[in-house]
């Protein structure tokens, strides 16, 4: 019993010991203390530190607690990211091999017409010879570019002739295709997709034939595809056949057709047209007018008539006034175009039928003479043959090199 206190003792310091050792080391985590490596690092912290330089390079460092953004700044900027993001990683459009593909198949009257014309005067020739510029217009002219678009082209190569810049005929074809480019990628007057009005009202207009209410047809074809609301409005209401046609392309694309009588006034129906799109909240109106001669200046007043009485139903419209020409026609087809625009000054033209000729140095004429803008081309039956004008991939179709159409395929 004597030695009770110092077994006691014993068995104290045992016990202090035993906790301190086993139960002090594993309460330690439980009690916020975490183990650390010996870099001083969390085991768990330092992998997912070694993550993250994975992910952010071998030469990036680590975040730090002084570069992150506060909560408060991650909050300001979590409105404005999106924009950001869509600002830096948004690519200019460019088209598809397969879009300039199918344009080269619509324009293969005019490549194996006009083109192969203009081809054929530099087959073999390592120099050019001054005189090759005159059979150049001789070219041009019968293929409907124009007299005042001809001599300025032929102007400015003789002027890079005298320069000694047109050393062969890689030179002369590259200087045609820049010449052709300043010609048609111009800026011309406010499109479809720049105003914000609504409903757009788009005015159409030109001769008997060229293909009007097909063309309003494919257009609502169109514009329908891309979830808009289209009304179609049949101003020929001198044409039974005019009326039907339109009501059968309105049942096709689930549009709307505003009829009048036989013989009613148009402007009477373009106004009624222009009224039911607002009160039915459509995106776009087509309003069709008959078929009528550029030389006929009652016919012409009566096309201005009716432009007056939409813009009673709703101020500023119409917002689109386009001209459909017949590409086979050719300079009258121009000639056509220089009369309306002086009536009825023209937004746009539509060039219909340019896959049924070799003469399609009309459009370039067009542009340069009239300074309104080609809006689209029609270059077959098909609603998706009416194709959206580009002018660059116009070009590249039209003047590209036999050797480049394998790639462009």
């Amino acid at each position: 019993m004597d030695n009770l206190p110092i077994v006691l003792v014993v068995v104290a310091v045992v016990a202090l010991l035993v906790y301190v050792l086993f139960f002090r080391k594993k309460a330690l985590p439980e009690a916020g203390v975490t183990k650390t490596t010996a870099e001083g690092r969390a085991p768990e912290a330092a992998k997912k530190e070694g993550k993250e330089r994975r992910e952010l390079g071998p030469t990036a460092k680590p975040p730090t607690p002084e570069s992150l953004p506060s909560a408060a700044v991650i909050a300001d900027e979590s409105e404005t990211m999106p924009a950001v993001v869509e600002a830096t990683t948004a690519a200019p459009p460019v088209a598809s091999k397969k879009d300039v593909a199918g344009l080269r198949k619509g324009l293969a009257a005019t490549r194996g017409g006009f083109m192969a014309r203009l081809k054929a005067l530099f087959v073999g020739k390592k120099e050019i010879d001054p005189a090759i510029l005159e059979q150049m217009e001789e070219v041009m002219l019968s293929s409907d570019v124009g007299v005042k678009t001809t001599q300025s082209i032929l102007e400015r190569l003789r002027d890079k002739l005298q320069k000694n810049e047109l050393a062969d005929s890689d030179a002369v074809w590259a200087a045609l295709r820049a010449e052709a480019t300043r010609i048609l990628d111009f800026q011309g007057a406010a499109t479809t997709r720049d105003t914000k009005q609504k409903p757009l009202v788009v005015l159409m207009v030109g001769v008997n034939g060229v293909g009007k209410t097909t063309t309003i047809g494919k257009l609502a074809t169109k514009w329908n595809a891309e979830g808009k609301k289209v009304i179609l409005a049949a101003g020929d209401t001198f044409r039974a056949a005019a009326v039907q046609q339109l009501e059968v392309w309105g049942k096709r694309v689930g549009a709307d057709v505003v009829k009048g009588k036989e013989g009613a006034d148009p402007g009477a129906v373009a106004f009624e047209a222009t009224k039911k799109a607002q009160e039915a909240g459509a995106d776009i109106l087509l309003v069709d007018t008959a078929g009528r001669l550029h030389t006929k200046v009652n016919l012409m007043d009566e096309i201005k008539k009716v432009k007056r009485t939409i813009a009673k139903a709703m101020e500023g419209a119409p917002h689109d006034t386009l001209l459909v020409l017949d590409a086979t026609t050719g300079q009258n087809g121009l000639t056509q175009a220089v009369l309306f625009k002086e009536a009825l000054e023209l937004t746009g033209i539509i060039l219909t039928k340019l896959d049924g000729t070799a003469k399609g140095g009309i459009v370039l004429a067009v542009c340069d003479e009239l300074r309104v803008p080609v809006r689209y081309i029609g270059l077959g039956e098909r609603a998706e043959d009416l194709r959206e004008f580009v002018a660059v991939d116009f070009v590249e179709a039209l003047f590209g090199r036999d050797d480049d159409e394998a790639a462009a395929a």
